[in-house]
């Protein structure tokens, strides 16, 4: 058994979503001062490796706390991507070359090679994206979820109220309140191409639009 930590870790200094602040970690005691050492953390919802519910973008939408935990932890496939070319988008062709095993799927991650650009400019640049057709047959599997080496499954925008107009492969699948989407992930080129377990589990807090998470993938 192999366990492979799909998590970038989370630091002051770490690329955040164009517009957003940085994590703030203050050390609020020390040990010369006081014996023990604690941090105050302060970061946004949608920091680093994050899950977005569906409630970060639809009022009635559940959020992570309402999902079962075992809405987090399944079987998935990773469908490498990185052979695509710029602007080209993810064609449903590389799920039906794989079989049956996306069929046997409850998450589906997608390779695209960019996570080889984090802390660079560029990471938030020219990334793959979802065609209609792969999020027309992902809504109609009702995944638990679908997950990328990338800042998003949709363009990025450097301003905010622009992205939230245009953010149309979110809107499809948390639409379908029932499909997590997870963003920024790393090391996923070690899982190989067979079904592994997924463990997905999102920070626990009440009425959380997203929530940073540690995702590792067991493979047998």
């Amino acid at each position: 058994m192999k366990i492979i930590d799909l998590t970038y870790p989370i630091s002051e200094t770490m690329p955040m979503y164009p517009g957003t602040e940085t994590p703030k970690l203050h050390i609020a005691y020390n040990h010369d001062e006081y014996g023990f050492m604690e941090t105050l953390i302060s970061l946004y919802s949608h920091t680093g490796t994050h899950i977005d519910a569906p409630a970060h973008l639809f009022k009635n939408g559940l959020t992570l706390d309402k999902f079962p935990i075992e809405h987090y932890v399944g079987k998935a496939l990773m469908i490498d991507c990185r052979k695509l070319k710029k602007d080209e988008k993810i064609p449903l062709s590389l799920l039906e070359e794989k079989g049956s095993a996306p069929y046997q799927a409850e998450f589906i991650l997608f390779l695209t090679g960019h996570s080889k650009l984090w802390g660079a400019l560029e990471y938030f640049e020219n990334f793959p994206i979802m065609s209609q057709e792969v999020v027309e047959w992902i809504n109609q599997r009702k995944l638990k979820g679908i997950g990328i080496d990338a800042p998003s499954f949709d363009p990025v925008y450097n301003e905010l109220a622009q992205a939230s107009d245009d953010l149309r492969n979110h809107r499809a699948i948390l639409k379908n309140n029932q499909t997590i989407l997870l963003e920024n992930l790393c090391k996923l080129e070690e899982i190989g191409n067979e079904l592994f377990t997924l463990c997905a589990l999102p920070l626990n807090t009440s009425n959380a639009d997203g929530a940073p998470a540690r995702i590792i993938a067991i493979v047998d």
